[in-house]
């Protein structure tokens, strides 16, 4: 096993080359880009041009401001290849190339960014005067709060009700609980948390839960035991209209999986031998039958912790990863965007490893060593 994991390890680097340089090429097809952007909050197309470059720290951006207005200087080939730029002085696209680092190759700059990213040195947003990591950082207990709670959740309830399915398979509670299961997952999360914060969060009904954030105004004035009850306070009906498709994949993943096991002749022979049926279904089949589980592990905590919904972190003011990550896609904040995809990238990847290994303390005889990486 040892081996096999320093295999996987090894293949992480060119494993994130290889999704980065992807990335990267589509970035550069994409129609826009942050000159484009900037460009067009200047001439009149956009929105707060002068808040959002004034602080930019880029080296002889914010100086250029004050004497490069739109309709200044001829426009020439330079600058002719930007949407807009027709009338802006080239000097002054030259520097916004130099403030967004567009001055040096694509090659060269997808070179200098993996150098920079294997070092955690993520720079700084583009449009907010603050480095990559300390956004990340502030969204972060957002992200940590659906997530771990969301998967944690997800796992408690789905795997007892899927074995529980599996057990009465045909019967009434099985027919009527599937039903229901279906339903949740066909209604869209952001159906449900419209529903709960009408019904639940608003003047029309109840008021029973608030309607934003992760923490009341008065936090800091609350005792421990009062910060933890306002804490799962705000958390309910979000982590409730998060929950509904995640229960229903989990349970019927641990129904099938308990179905083919208990199908199989070596839980005829444990019955035959006279153990009990929980003897049969803790002791035998819950190993074999939890392996299918544990492989769809990576992809439900990854999803839940850092992509979430971001409708239902706009609904209820969740300001986490998923909006983050959004909100710089379309501000073509390359630096956060690529931060974040490489952030997701290397985590999905070594949470696929520690897979691997909880696959083999569960079940010790599977080898990986026997088998190609």
């Amino acid at each position: 096993m040892g081996a096999y994991l320093l295999k996987r390890l090894l293949l992480i680097l060119p494993t994130m080359i290889g999704i980065m340089a992807i990335s990267f090429v589509i970035v550069q097809f994409a129609p826009g880009g942050p000159v484009e952007k900037v460009i067009a909050e200047l001439t009149g197309t956009g929105v707060n041009a002068t808040e959002r470059i004034s602080g930019g720290g880029g080296d002889g951006f914010s100086g250029q401001s004050g004497q490069n207005q739109p309709g200044q200087g001829a426009a020439d080939p330079a600058s002719s290849k930007y949407r807009g730029a027709q009338g802006l002085d080239p000097e002054f696209i030259k520097s916004l190339e130099k403030q967004f680092g567009f001055d040096k190759p694509a090659h060269e700059r997808f070179f200098l960014m993996m150098k920079n990213y294997l070092t955690f040195d993520f720079g700084k947003s583009y449009f907010r005067d603050v480095s990559v990591l300390e956004l990340i950082k502030e969204k972060l207990p957002v992200s940590i709060s659906l997530g771990l709670w969301m998967t944690l959740i997800t796992y408690l309830i789905s795997i007892p009700l899927g074995i529980r399915k599996a057990v009465k398979d045909g019967e009434p509670f099985d027919t009527w609980t599937s039903g229901v299961l279906v339903l949740g997952y066909a209604v869209p999360g952001f159906l449900v948390a419209i529903l709960l914060l009408v019904v639940f969060a608003g003047s029309a009904f109840f008021q029973w839960f608030p309607s934003r954030g992760l923490t009341s105004d008065n936090w800091d004035q609350l005792s421990l035991v009062g910060k933890i009850a306002d804490y799962f306070w705000h958390l309910t009906l979000p982590l409730i209209a998060l929950g509904l498709g995640a229960f229903t994949t989990m349970a019927f993943l641990t129904k099938n999986s308990f179905l083919d096991e208990i199908r199989k002749q070596y839980v005829v022979t444990a019955r035959a031998k006279g153990l009990s049926e929980r003897q049969v279904l803790y002791g035998h089949v819950f190993r074999n039958a939890m392996l299918l589980i544990i492989a769809g592990f990576p992809a439900q905590f990854i999803s839940a912790f850092f992509s979430g919904s971001l409708l239902i972190e706009t609904i209820f003011s969740l300001d986490g990863l998923g909006l983050l990550s959004f909100e710089s896609i379309i501000n073509r904040d390359y630096p956060v965007v690529f931060a974040s995809l490489y952030i997701f990238a290397l985590l999905g990847l070594v949470v696929n490893i520690v897979t691997d290994f909880i696959y083999t303390l569960v079940d010790p005889r599977i080898d990986f060593e026997s088998r190609e990486v």
